[in-house]
């Protein structure tokens, strides 16, 4: 079934949006969470909760892409239950180590508390993916999106990961000088 069937679904009210959405982006959903909190029975969790925000939000949202709108809302459910992890100390995984690395490269949070700013770098950053080469963008998205670990990324597309890390640096390096000629205060 496709995207544009599965929304009708939805719009629809029909419960068998849910048991299509979880056939198609249900491995999906489950992979992004489960980079995040690196516990399957949490990332589960996540996509089933992605799968009952979907329920709720369309309508009125009608998303062009489903697996865009479901990777973003199991990327911030499983942030937020991270964030619950962190603050009891009970979780580590791999994603203090990605937001240190994009820690020099993204506006501070009370910035991005403000809508207009916060759109502003989204099309910034929009634009910056965009002028990569497929290859770089790729391994972007996966460190910084998806928090994928290097060596994820690296046997994924047969590189080292002393190449993808040399890569994900001097991404970082351009991220940092685009953000500055785009006027953005970090």
């Amino acid at each position: 079934m496709d995207d544009k069937e599965i929304v009708t679904l939805y719009w629809e009210r029909r419960e068998s949006a849910i048991e299509e959405t979880s056939k198609k982006y249900g491995r999906y959903c489950h992979t992004i969470a489960y980079n995040i909190l690196h516990n399957t029975e949490d990332a589960e969790e996540c996509a089933n909760d992605t799968f009952l925000n979907a329920w709720q939000s369309i309508p009125p949202q009608k998303p062009e892409r489903l697996s865009a709108f479901l990777g973003r809302i199991t990327r911030n459910l499983a942030l937020n239950r991270w964030d619950y992890y962190r603050a009891d100390k009970r979780n580590g995984g791999s994603v203090p180590l990605v937001l240190e690395e994009m820690a020099e490269c993204i506006p501070a949070k009370e910035d991005m508390d403000n809508l207009a700013v916060a759109m502003d770098f989204k099309d910034v950053l929009n634009r910056f993916l965009s002028a990569l080469p497929k290859e770089k963008r790729i391994i972007f998205m996966r460190r910084y999106w998806y928090f994928c670990t290097i060596e994820e990324i690296a046997k994924d597309l047969s590189k080292s990961e002393s190449s993808v890390k040399m890569t994900l640096l001097r991404l970082r390096a351009s991220f940092r000088t685009f953000l500055e000629k785009e006027g953005v205060s970090l």
